[in-house]
């Protein structure tokens, strides 16, 4: 196991089950500088990640968002948002393979979310609490666009420039009871985007997520195993493409957003101290 000091990057991409059969980013036209890298974090060891060079720019990499076998969820985004902090990531790509909720979307769109509901328990996962967080704009508009125009580039079906992705816990699918509960709240339904999209306003990051319909939600329509596994296979070159072309088109020096104004300095550390004066 290789263990080193965090590698300094820009951008960083959370790898999903769109691109887990491409072995990405290796097989693309990338450099990569170090793989099989383990980082001891306040939440335990983290999930192996790359770094790699592309367009001259480094980015930090991981697999299906570090979950692994004996990892809660929550430890897995702790550790991985955390090396990001250390490493000074400033842009965040994630992507992941979502079930339908909106019952005009089919397997295959492809959704670019500007908004979520969190149903998950995962509610308190943080790195330190030091900040509050305004989730006005969560998925950051600036990289949104550039999702919707390189998408457009690479890939010839439906594109949602707009949606609302409801989290889930899983690793079950939904009862369709759950989700008839959706049905006019939320677009897409899946069980990554948070906490990451708390975590990475945490760290003063933009975030944004592309998701791939894999499946119709329980009670829509039914679906098979046998299509989800042939989306996965087939269309994860194309799911890389559109990362690295974002990665390729953004000025990390340029500000298009207000994500970084949306983290504040908590209030409450003014009554704790307030109190600590009192003692």
């Amino acid at each position: 196991m290789n263990e080193k000091k965090i590698p300094a990057a820009d951008f960083a991409i959370i790898g999903g089950s769109g691109t887990l059969s491409s072995n990405f980013p290796n097989n693309f036209d990338v450099k990569i500088l170090e793989e099989n890298l383990f980082f001891e974090t306040p939440y335990g060891k983290s999930p192996a990640m790359k770094i790699f060079s592309f367009a001259g720019k480094k980015i930090l990499t991981c697999k299906m968002h570090g979950w692994r076998s004996g990892v809660t969820r929550a430890d897995a985004s702790r550790q991985i948002f955390w090396i990001f902090r250390e490493a000074g990531v400033k842009k965040i790509l994630s992507e992941g393979g979502v079930g339908t909720i909106n019952h005009l979307l089919n397997p295959r769109d492809l959704m670019i979310p500007d908004d979520y509901i969190d149903l998950s328990v995962r509610k308190d996962v943080m790195l330190d609490g030091r900040y509050l967080l305004v989730m006005r704009d969560a998925l950051c508009p600036d990289l949104r666009e550039k999702i919707l125009s390189a998408a457009k580039k690479n890939y010839s079906g439906r594109i949602f420039e707009h949606g609302i992705y409801a989290v889930t816990d899983g690793r079950h699918f939904e009862s369709p009871a759950e989700i008839s509960m959706l049905k006019g709240h939320a677009d897409i339904v899946g069980q990554s985007l948070s906490p990451e999209v708390y975590l990475a306003r945490e760290i003063g990051a933009c975030y944004a997520n592309l998701s791939f319909v894999v499946n119709y939600g329980e009670g829509i329509k039914n679906w098979s195993h046998e299509t989800m596994k042939n989306i996965f296979f087939d269309d994860a070159e194309m799911i890389g493409k559109i990362l690295l072309e974002v990665v390729e088109n953004i000025d990390v020096e340029k500000k298009n957003c207000h994500c970084a104004e949306l983290r504040k300095e908590t209030l409450l550390k003014e009554v704790y101290n307030s109190e600590s004066a009192k003692g």
